[in-house]
């Protein structure tokens, strides 16, 4: 492994997502097919990154989670700026996906979309517990506005504030607002994924209790789709000190 890299693997494997200096997250999916390609990927990425210096002081760190599905890989990355994510695409990229490439061929990457931190919030205090499950709460809105996207995680969290009975699994949330002004993504910690299955199974919609603070945000104008799956921490990569 290269002493310019340090690597981390689950249960810790997470990114330190209110780190200072990050300008812009990348979040991206990756669908490899089969639970036996899936791990592959994650050798593979594992494999390729330890044997390299860090590629360029403008990635902050870079993190993977595999699917419950046992086919996807969603990658969080936090950048300097947005002019160092395109600087590493023009020097470092294609021969490290090359090789992993070459390890799992035919691997389907499904996008990219740019985000900033916007609100993040622990749900019980001085919550030291390592979450065994990611899960990801992607919302969609007609349009851009940024605005609208902001009053609509305000909503989430005083539902949060007011909500007299939470399951004790949730650990955190943390609420990402897309670039373009169109999404809201939430990186929600949870103890495991049995504990996130329980509180989708209680009485009300989604995680919430039956209350106007969450009708509210059920009800939100202009939202027209999104998305909640689960994840488990794979790797985590930054720069060694």
């Amino acid at each position: 492994m290269s002493a310019n890299v340090i690597v981390t693997v689950r249960p810790d494997a997470r990114p330190d997502i209110g780190r200072s200096g990050v300008g812009v997250v990348k979040v991206s999916l990756w669908d490899v097919g089969t639970p036996e390609r899936q791990r592959a990927t994650v050798d593979a990425i594992s494999k390729v990154w330890d044997s390299r210096d860090w590629p360029y002081a403008g990635l902050l760190s870079y993190t993977v989670h595999t699917g419950e599905d046992g086919r996807s890989l969603l990658h969080y990355t936090q950048w300097r700026d947005e002019e160092a994510f395109h600087e590493f695409l023009r020097s470092h990229r294609d021969d490290r996906d090359a090789e992993i490439d070459a390890a799992v061929p035919g691997i389907q990457r499904l996008g990219l979309r740019s985000y900033e931190l916007y609100r993040s919030g622990a749900l019980n205090e001085d919550d030291s517990r390592i979450p065994g499950c990611v899960v990801i709460v992607d919302v969609e809105f007609d349009g851009p506005d940024a605005a609208r996207q902001r009053t609509w995680v305000d909503g989430v969290f005083d539902a949060l504030r007011s909500d007299p009975k939470l399951h004790p699994g949730g650990i955190s949330g943390h609420f990402h607002i897309s670039v373009d002004g169109t999404r809201v993504l939430n990186y929600a910690e949870w103890e495991s994924a049995d504990a996130h299955r329980e509180a989708l199974a209680a009485p009300g919609t989604g995680v919430g209790s039956t209350s106007p603070q969450w009708a509210k945000v059920q009800s939100f104008p202009g939202v027209t789709g999104g998305g909640v799956n689960r994840y488990t921490p794979a790797l985590s990569f930054r720069a060694g000190v």
